[in-house]
């Protein structure tokens, strides 16, 4: 199945609940299955699966609420790949949590630009095609997205500092 481990992960970073995130990518692969004569040949599948995957959950009950609210259930963060000395594993874990928050905290769109951009590293047209919006749109987003993780990612350094 072509993508569905990066489709699983935006899924879990969208709805903050793992089996909830594996329905979704269930759900979105029934859909492509289902709607696969619609996809012209030629365009960009990822694409075209991952905007089945956004409308699905902006559809479900879980993406209603998402828009509404942004608060989540906090999931355990994973180890760290190598284990120097507990200082060190203590900073990459906050350094984590406070990526982890700063993300949680932003408006829906903004999010969802700063996963397909940053973490499934999608092309601004790839993500304008997957969301839906113009490119500039895109680039907009983005901008202001990567603005507002700086302030909360500061704001949150200043108040571990203090």
């Amino acid at each position: 199945m072509p993508y569905f481990a990066q489709l699983y992960n935006f899924a879990c970073w969208l709805i903050g609940d793992r089996v909830a995130a594996e329905d979704l990518v269930q759900e979105t692969m029934l859909k492509a299955l289902r709607g696969f004569s619609s996809y012209q040949q030629g365009t960009n599948f990822r694409a075209w699966i991952y905007r089945i995957l956004r409308n699905t959950f902006l559809t479900s009950q879980t993406g209603l609420k998402a828009t509404a609210s942004l608060d989540s259930e906090d999931d355990a963060l994973p180890e760290p790949a190598t284990l120097e000395t507990p200082e060190s594993i203590l900073l990459v874990r906050h350094e984590q949590s406070a990526i982890r928050s700063a993300l949680e905290s932003l408006p829906i769109d903004f999010r969802e630009v700063i996963l397909l951009s940053d973490v499934e590293e999608m092309s601004y047209q790839e993500i304008s095609q997957a969301l839906g919006v113009p490119m500039g749109t895109v680039m907009s987003r983005l901008s202001r997205a990567r603005k507002a993780m700086r302030g909360l990612l500061t704001a949150a350094s200043e108040g571990v500092k203090r």
